[in-house]
């Protein structure tokens, strides 16, 4: 790889290697969906947490398990349901008659990896429990505050189809997911090929770590190394611009997707094996980034015009710094 300017040390190839290795060791379980399994690791290489929106029994849960596994992180499930209470998900100071003390019990939102299953079915209540652990990655019970574990994300499921029973996830929750994605229904060789595998064992059972969570950490460090010019930078922001300025939308996105733009271009030039960011990058995230995050107006809903509509019609018209170049001179 080329060097980038000021002289520094250009990216390593052992984090593009290890990414590669990543998508296919889960490959393995997750048949056919490389793009699925290449966000949720660049949200992962950012630091960032994803919302999973799909229908049941498309490997929403799989998808969490196997990147625990395929890394070697600590993972737990929790399935949210509307008895669960907040101190279910952070944990409770429980009195220990022996020591006549409080000890804290930590909750499921002590790991590594955090899979936060059909996360809507909780009351609003419970919901905010996850804002301070995905923003802050910290919990304070009682006064006092507990840091979690590196590397840490939420991956958290909801079925789009189903509103019975459910609490929709406010804006400012939506906007702590670093990403929304959704894996869609395999073709039908894809799903031939999932019979195959699953015939006589569960691949999950088979699989093995491909890395340690230390390494996972070294390379969160090498994306945010990965260069930017400012002329992509601005891009991001006009593409953020857009959005606020849109026709068909009630409420742009915030500063934190422009920020998670930026996070998730770094760490996909790094996936494809490059120490600089192109506006093509940006593009490759761009909607899964940015939808969620579109308010659409009453008049679009009622059209059925969807957010990703939105974001796909801005990446369109706002015009690509100098006609997809990707380092511009500083």
């Amino acid at each position: 790889m080329s060097g980038r300017p000021g002289g520094k040390v250009t990216l390593s190839a052992e984090p593009t290697k290890l990414a590669e290795s990543l998508v296919e060791n889960i490959s393995n379980v997750i048949v056919g969906k490389r793009e699925a399994i290449e966000l949720s690791l660049v949200s992962l290489f950012s630091r960032g947490h994803i919302l999973i929106e799909d229908v049941p029994g498309v490997g929403k849960t799989m998808l969490a398990r196997s990147i625990a596994v395929t890394t070697g992180c600590d993972f737990r499930r929790l399935q949210f349901t509307p008895d669960l209470l907040p101190s279910d998900v952070t944990g409770a100071s429980i009195f220990n008659q022996k020591t006549e003390n409080f000890e804290f019990r930590t909750g499921p939102i002590m790991a590594q990896i955090v899979l936060a299953d059909e996360v809507n079915r909780a009351t609003p209540k419970t919901q905010s429990a996850l804002l301070e652990a995905m923003g802050e990655r910290q919990v304070t019970v009682e006064g006092v505050t507990h840091m979690l574990p590196e590397p840490f994300m939420v991956m958290a499921t909801q079925n789009p189809i189903e509103y019975e029973g459910t609490f929709p996830l406010p804006e400012a929750q939506l906007d702590r997911f670093f990403m929304r994605i959704s894996l869609g229904y395999p073709s039908r060789e894809e799903e031939v090929a999932i019979m195959d595998r699953r015939e006589s064992v569960d691949p999950i059972d088979q699989l093995t770590s491909a890395c340690k969570p230390e390494d996972i950490l070294e390379i969160q460090k090498q994306a945010d190394d990965v260069y930017i010019n400012e002329l992509v930078k601005q891009y991001i922001v006009d593409l953020a611009n857009a959005t606020r300025d849109h026709r068909e939308a009630a409420l742009g996105v915030s500063p934190r997707a422009s920020l998670n733009l930026m996070k998730g271009a770094k760490a996909m030039a790094m996936v494809r094996a490059r120490d600089f960011v192109t506006p093509d990058d940006v593009k490759a995230i761009a909607v899964p980034v940015m939808a969620h995050r579109v308010l659409l107006s009453p008049s679009a809903r009622m059209r059925g015009i969807t957010q990703a509509a939105v974001v796909d019609e801005i990446l369109n018209t706002v015009p690509v710094p100098g006609g997809g170049g990707g380092r511009a001179p500083a």
